[in-house]
């Protein structure tokens, strides 16, 4: 009699527990993405984030993120990319050989993220600390067999609609081998022209080209200053005016010269100068709600090694084992809608995949 009694009380209480039960709440699924930020940090493998994570006295923005990955970097003809057909995969999804800038070795032009971002409506950008004529920065608007024909990639922006492009390289749009004057050529299609940081951060325009240097601007510890992070944020502010959204690409550009020079003061400082910019990115993308944040590199350069340390003092020992780049994978950083598809292991030219996919673009 006491066991039934007790098993009457069983499915008494399973009964009223199931029937107090709260109604299943649909699933919500993720805002639209109106905007991508994709950070660059050229050169940037763990062993550059973990030495900048250990000297900084502060988290670094990167470790805001919420989801990480891996990508493989290899190019079409090469186990170990260069930055061109590195940002080629990045910035048009296909692999190309090293040295071609978004064609493939026939000469057949692909289209990158920034101009099929510009066939929908949206603004477009690319800040760097190198020339923007640079392979990383050019693989997303030039189309030209050879990296180095920094003259014909100024004359590639001609022919875009970008909106804002912020960088050095200054030369190659004015002191030309043929003579031609393309700041006035940029002018005439509405840009402001502004040749130092002050007049780029003060620009009120909507069209922008900043050319703040003759080619490249130095290492930060050799006076750059903060060029990077302001001129991100600059171009976050002018880019998200459009209310279709916008693209933008910024690039850590040395934290690869610091790798490929063995510089391990400089390759650390680089990583903390880049981390601010992805600061920038990520605070904006919190308070805007429909903006992915993507953070990853083109390929290692070093191949950095942390053979020593303490936390306690913010002390991190590098070594290297080459002056070129390395085959192996890097860190893919996201945050914000959608960042939860750049988990696991894929190729590098997977992110542009993503991105045509979370923008809801039609090829």
């Amino acid at each position: 009699m006491k066991n039934l009694n007790l098993l009457i009380s069983i499915l008494f209480i399973a009964i009223l527990s199931s029937s107090c039960q709260s109604p299943s709440i649909p699933k919500k699924e993720n805002p639209e993405i109106k905007n991508i930020i994709l950070l660059i940090g050229d050169g940037m493998g763990l062993g550059a984030v973990y030495s900048a994570m250990t000297v900084s006295p502060t988290p670094l923005n990167i470790e805001r993120c919420q989801y990480t990955g891996f990508s493989k970097t290899f190019s079409l003809t090469d186990y170990i990319t260069d930055s061109a057909a590195g940002g080629t995969a990045l910035s048009c999804g296909r692999k190309t050989k090293n040295g071609v800038l978004g064609q493939d070795t026939l000469g057949n032009k692909f289209k990158s993220i920034l101009e099929i971002a510009e066939d929908n409506g949206l603004s477009t950008g690319l800040v760097s600390t190198s020339a923007i004529t640079h392979a990383t920065p050019a693989s997303f608007i030039a189309h030209v067999p050879n990296r180095d024909a920094y003259e014909d990639i100024a004359l590639e922006y001609l022919k875009t609609d970008i909106d804002v492009f912020i960088g050095g390289g200054i030369d190659h749009f004015y002191r030309r081998a043929d003579k031609l004057n393309l700041l006035d050529s940029l002018k005439s299609r509405g840009y402001e022209v502004d040749t130092t940081l002050e007049s780029i951060l003060s620009s009120t325009s909507l069209k922008l080209a900043g050319l703040n240097v003759p080619i490249h601007n130095p290492f930060r510890l050799d006076g750059r200053g903060n060029m990077l992070p302001l001129a991100s944020k600059k171009a976050i502010e002018i880019l998200s005016q459009n209310p279709k959204g916008f693209f933008l690409m910024i690039e850590g550009s040395q934290i690869d010269w610091a790798g490929h020079g063995n510089l391990a003061a400089n390759l650390i400082d680089e990583t903390l100068d880049f981390d601010q910019a992805v600061g920038f990115a990520l605070d904006f993308a919190q308070k805007d709600g429909h903006t992915l944040v993507i953070v990853t590199a083109d390929h290692e350069t070093g191949g950095v090694t942390i053979t020593g340390g303490d936390l306690s003092k913010h002390e991190a020992i590098l070594n290297f084992s080459t002056t070129n780049h390395t085959a192996v994978m890097v860190p893919v950083y996201s945050f914000g809608p959608g960042s939860e598809n750049f988990t696991g292991i894929f190729d590098n030219t997977s992110i542009f995949e993503k991105m045509v996919k979370l923008y809801n673009f039609k090829l």
